[in-house]
């Protein structure tokens, strides 16, 4: 984040980072205060999300068999208040939830196209699941 008295300037990933792959496309996607968007995972896709406005709780799950991480949660909390640039693996399950007071808006810029016919998404229910973890806030 470069600001100055005119406003403020973030590069959201560029093409000589050290975590860029390969362009795929860009898309925007919103929540609302309080709405979960989660879980999923793709085979093929890295998923690069910048939140440009708002508050985004992200959390990440690694349920891939050969990793060092695996079963382990990771929360990530993205916007406003903490502008990043979160590179999300493929096979790793993730999904977010709006904690700002208004809606949110999420910048993803993924390693593969959306195919429509055969889509590399894999949901998974964000309250039912095997996953260890709660969408709830922790107060306290």
């Amino acid at each position: 984040m470069i600001p100055d008295e005119r406003g403020r300037l973030m590069e959201l990933l560029r093409s000589d980072d050290d975590l860029f792959l390969k362009f795929g496309q860009v898309y925007m996607t919103t929540a609302y205060p309080g709405v979960v968007k989660g879980w999923h995972y793709h085979q093929k896709q890295t998923d690069n999300f910048v939140v440009i406005q708002g508050m985004m709780k992200v959390v990440l799950y690694d349920d891939r068999p050969e990793s060092p991480t695996r079963g382990q949660v990771n929360e990530f909390f993205m916007g406003d208040y903490n502008p990043m640039l979160l590179s999300i693996p493929n096979l790793v399950i993730h999904g977010f939830k709006c904690i700002s007071q208004h809606e949110a808006i999420l910048i993803n810029c993924p390693t593969e196209v959306y195919n429509y016919n055969n889509p590399d998404e894999y949901r998974i229910d964000p309250h039912n699941n095997d996953i260890p973890y709660k969408w709830d806030r922790k107060d306290g």
